[in-house]
């Protein structure tokens, strides 16, 4: 069962391959190449993940055709989005929420590798609705 503290541990060994892959490869790269780096780092840790899933969108009981694609999803409850951009925006923040709630996920982190130090400046993690009735 899916539990906070479940999600925290997963949230801290994410975090811990982004950083790993970002002092191997530096900053300033195309956020591709720390796509393939991070998934080569998830499968290392034996994290379970899809990537590039495409989300699906129902209005009204009709299933749209929209091609949203996170990122990384990861166990099915963590949604994780990739930027290597100089400046992160609250565009950001709200991408990831839709996918959050459209993928029905608790959980959410924004990785930029565009940074100095994924630690204290280019990680952000977001949570909603979902996590909140979590015990």
């Amino acid at each position: 069962m899916i539990n906070k503290k479940y999600l925290d541990e997963l949230t801290y060994q994410i975090v811990g391959a982004a950083i790993e892959v970002h002092k191997i490869m530096g900053k300033g790269l195309l956020e591709n190449v720390y796509h393939q780096c991070l998934k080569e780092e998830l499968l290392q840790r034996n994290i379970n993940f899809m990537t590039e899933m495409q989300i699906p969108v129902v209005y009204k009981g009709k299933l749209l055709n929209i091609d949203f694609r996170c990122d990384l999803l990861i166990e099915q409850c963590i949604v994780v989005e990739l930027k290597s951009v100089n400046e992160m925006t609250s565009v950001f923040d709200a991408q990831l929420l839709t996918y959050m709630k459209l993928l029905k996920c608790p959980k959410g982190i924004l990785i930029n590798f565009n940074c100095n130090n994924i630690f204290k400046e280019g990680q952000k993690t977001l949570v909603n609705e979902f996590f909140s009735v979590l015990p």
